[in-house]
């Protein structure tokens, strides 16, 4: 691994903003997808795209049904791929989704996923991370406010913003269960943030993220700007946003649950080096080290 130049200096002794040195949208005007242009320059705009209905009920209903069949799995629960909430001991994720299951391997190599990926990165696409979020009713907790390139950046050594995930919902985002929110037009702005990185800190950060979280000042300045935006949506809805997107989901204190499948695609010309900010590289099932193109 090679040691190239810090275009976005994060968890030093203060708070930095960096204006984005990179494209929103890598690919060229010649560059066939299924994203329509108006909807590419809403992207490079708001930072995030929504599908309503990018998979049908029967293939929610098949998705939905292969993540019971994890979270009920005593070998995937003792796994170290799977979090668990300090307090119900419920599982919150499981990351690497996409290894452990070949139903969930099927979601990321299906071309209306990666066709966009590869549209929006101009190039071919491994998958930088993928995990199933799981916030059953009556008290799963949320994620704070970050950017997810803040934390990829200086604990997995990806260089430059070139990136994007994919959300899709498998259960209904209603207003009030916990669903995400984003600050539209915030991927314009890298927010460094202040505080050396802990040994190991993803243990304890996929639980409760402490290091890597904005300042409330920041927080504040970039959401008078921008707004928030909430997205609700049936099951089977998608939303690709940029890696740079201020982003967080509330706490889920309602009855009704949110799960969803999150995919993270990276450029294969955008391939992680040795952290920017952190003693070593967060485990593989975190942040990938294998770069193979998804085909």
């Amino acid at each position: 691994m090679t040691t190239i130049t810090d275009l976005y200096p994060t968890r030093g002794a203060a708070e930095v903003s960096t204006p984005r040195q990179d494209p929103v949208v890598w690919s060229t005007a010649a560059t066939s997808g299924p994203i329509q242009p108006s909807d590419l320059r809403g992207y490079d705009r708001d930072g995030f795209l929504t599908v309503d209905r990018l998979l049908a009920p029967e293939e929610v209903a098949r998705y939905r049904a292969e993540l019971d069949r994890l979270i009920a799995d005593p070998a995937v629960r003792a796994d170290e791929r799977s979090i668990v909430e300090p307090k119900s001991q419920d599982i919150r994720s499981v990351f690497e989704v996409h290894k452990i299951s070949e139903v969930f391997a099927e979601l990321v190599r299906d071309p209306r996923v990666l066709s966009r990926a590869r549209q929006i990165l101009g190039s071919e696409v491994y998958v930088h991370q993928s995990r199933v979020n799981v916030k059953p009713g009556f008290g799963a907790s949320g994620f704070y406010w970050h950017s997810d390139f803040e934390t990829w950046h200086a604990e997995d050594g990806l260089p430059r913003m070139r990136t994007v995930s994919v959300s899709i919902a498998l259960t209904e985002n209603h207003d009030t269960n916990g669903g995400l929110m984003i600050m539209p037009g915030s991927h314009r702005t890298f927010v460094g943030c202040a505080g050396v990185t802990p040994k190991d800190n993803y243990k304890q950060s996929l639980r409760m993220q402490e290091a890597g979280t904005p300042s409330n000042t920041a927080l504040t300045e970039l959401a008078q700007r921008h707004g928030i935006k909430l997205f609700t949506g049936p099951a089977g809805s998608a939303t690709w946003f940029d890696c740079n997107c201020m982003h967080g989901s509330g706490d889920n204190i309602t009855p009704f649950p949110r799960s969803n499948v999150f995919i993270v695609f990276n450029s294969v010309e955008n391939t992680a080096v040795e952290p920017f900010a952190a003693p070593a590289p967060r485990p593989g099932f975190i942040g990938a080290r294998d770069f193979t193109p998804v085909r």
